[in-house]
């Protein structure tokens, strides 16, 4: 059995770059290794529903349906996260790096993380602690001491600590956009791709400090078991941070946003991205999340402790964070 299990995980870490191993390999390989208790893989939800923004469907279908809406969305997705939320969705990742508050060499997985906004805030943001870590410890040694001198040079030359992040998507025309972007901004220390479903992780136990899921947990079918293995995935004292739309707090502004979202998201789709339905889609999936005590509670009782929310725009959007304790 041990034998089995490390043949899956080089399997699993033996594929190049962008890699995707889907549910049937997977099925495939535990059946060949003699493992019948594999984690996900179970085809018990045959028969049941689950829904698609307001359309109920069968939960089997509802992973093609979300595929779908993004490899049609990707191209554009970007342009129409600026012209949706007039630029602000830029503010809520911005804080949600502050509250993070990452330091260097901090591994993280960004899930869902598609275009890779993230990710490239990550880097950036360890990178400038770094250097302003530097600059700190230059002001302290203005008038060093040998023994400081040696210090110096002996770091220097180990340099500094090196940030990972790893971007996981379904969606290879997601990844595909983001590589992209990746590679016009000149970013490729530290950045990795690979393909995979936020239920199914294809990474072994113990191995991030940081997870991050943004605007991406409420389009999977089954968030209890994206949870658990976010869980499976962080170090003991790894934190879980998900950004995500809400419930808002404020009738007036409730009802505004309701007719904004209903009335002008889908036209905006249909003008900038030719496609109304994604868009009407993405617009009833908030709708259909829960709202933030309940999520919270959903974080507990994956196993994370010490959960709180922020509200972001009156509970337009919400920060959740959890630890791995």
């Amino acid at each position: 059995m041990a034998a089995s299990i490390r043949a899956l995980r080089f399997f699993f870490n033996s594929t190049p770059n962008i890699h995707h191993v889907s549910r049937c390999q997977i099925k495939h390989l535990c059946c060949r290794a003699g493992i019948t208790g594999c984690r996900g893989y179970s085809d018990s939800t045959e028969g049941r529903s689950t829904h698609f923004g307001f359309q109920t469907v069968p939960e089997e279908e509802k992973a093609e349906k979300v595929y779908k809406v993004f490899e049609s969305v990707a191209e554009k997705y970007d342009v129409m996260n600026d012209a949706m939320s007039l630029g602000i969705h830029r503010l809520w990742k911005d804080t949600l790096l502050h509250i993070m508050n990452p330091q260097p060499g901090l591994r993280l997985l960004d899930t869902a993380g598609g275009t890779g906004d993230i990710s490239f805030r990550f880097l950036e943001y360890t990178r400038s602690m770094y250097d302003r870590q530097q600059r700190l410890r230059a002001k302290s040694r203005q008038t060093p001491s040998w023994q400081d001198i040696t210090e110096h040079y002996v770091s220097d030359d180990a340099g500094p600590p090196q940030s990972r992040a790893v971007v996981c998507d379904i969606n290879k025309e997601m990844l595909k956009v983001g590589k992209q972007k990746a590679e016009t901004a000149g970013i490729t220390t530290g950045l990795s791709w690979v393909a995979g479903d936020a239920e199914e992780l294809p990474f072994d136990d113990d191995q991030f400090d940081i997870y991050t899921i943004a605007f991406g947990i409420r389009n999977v079918t089954h968030i209890e078991q994206a949870l658990q293995e976010a869980l499976r995935v962080l170090k003991p004292g790894g934190r879980f941070m998900c950004l995500e739309f809400s419930k808002v707090t404020n009738p007036l502004l409730a009802r505004l946003y309701d007719a904004y979202s209903f009335q002008m998201i889908p036209v905006l789709g249909e003008v900038i991205a030719g496609d109304w339905k994604s868009y009407q889609y993405l617009v009833e999936s908030i709708r259909k999340f829960p709202d933030q005590e309940t999520f919270k509670e959903m974080i507990e009782d994956a196993g994370f402790l010490c959960v709180q929310y922020f509200n972001l725009t009156g509970g337009i959007v919400a920060i959740h964070s959890g630890f791995k304790l």
